[in-house]
């Protein structure tokens, strides 16, 4: 049967060989996958209808050895009523269906290996399908971390640390001026309070010392 063949296949295929030839391994895993679902559906649906004629030609068989037992005694009667003819009648449909009961045995026979066969294929391949898709998640696992790593080199690039340093030192050279301006401004708005502060004080002491003056005067 072609479905055992091609099963057969799938199961022995060498999963890491055919991984390190690839260039696209999840995309090759993610096939392998469908087909070996694919293969499963088809063998259970074998499986099933091994099954089915199994339990079909059971059924027959078991009707054909009632049948022959029942011409048995159709001849076994015929004979001890002195019916030559009967008996001789009754042993020929009771070796006819004696026979149809030995084929449809050996047709039993013949389903069931097909149906072990079937449930040892259906069994094997749903335990590499298993091992197959523990294999998918951890491609899928590294292809996500080497995207990952990726797009980290990529903006590491984009920043290059010497030309980031290099435009911070132009935007600092070119400012430079307008700080230096700002902080000069400041430095003196700054003394000319204090120098203001130190007039206000210096002139009130005159005044003070012109009012001493007057009053000596008077007296």
């Amino acid at each position: 049967m072609g479905i055992f063949s091609r099963t057969r296949d799938i199961i022995r295929a060498h999963l890491n060989a055919l991984l390190d030839k690839a260039e696209a391994p999840e995309k090759l895993v993610a096939m392998m996958v469908r087909e070996m679902e694919d293969s499963l559906a088809s063998l259970k649906t074998t499986c099933a209808g091994a099954m089915a004629a199994r339990r079909k030609a059971q059924r027959q068989a078991g009707q054909a050895r009632e049948y022959a037992d029942a011409w048995g005694d159709k001849a076994e009667a015929a004979v001890a009523r002195g019916r030559d003819d009967q008996a001789r009648h009754a042993l020929v449909e009771r070796r006819r269906y004696a026979r149809r009961e030995e084929a449809l045995s050996e047709e039993v026979a013949q389903h069931d290996r097909v149906v072990g066969r079937c449930q040892e294929d259906i069994a094997e391949l749903e335990e590499k399908i298993r091992d197959v898709r523990e294999k998918q998640r951890v491609l899928i696992e590294r292809h996500t971390h080497a995207l990952q790593k990726k797009r980290a080199q990529t903006d590491i690039r984009r920043f290059d640390t010497s030309d980031t340093l290099a435009r911070v030192d132009t935007l600092a050279e070119r400012h430079a001026p307008a700080y230096a301006a700002a902080d000069w401004g400041g430095s003196a708005r700054r003394g000319d309070g204090l120098a203001g502060r130190f007039g206000e004080l210096d002139g009130a002491d005159g005044i003070e010392k012109e009012l001493e003056e007057l009053k000596a005067a008077a007296r």
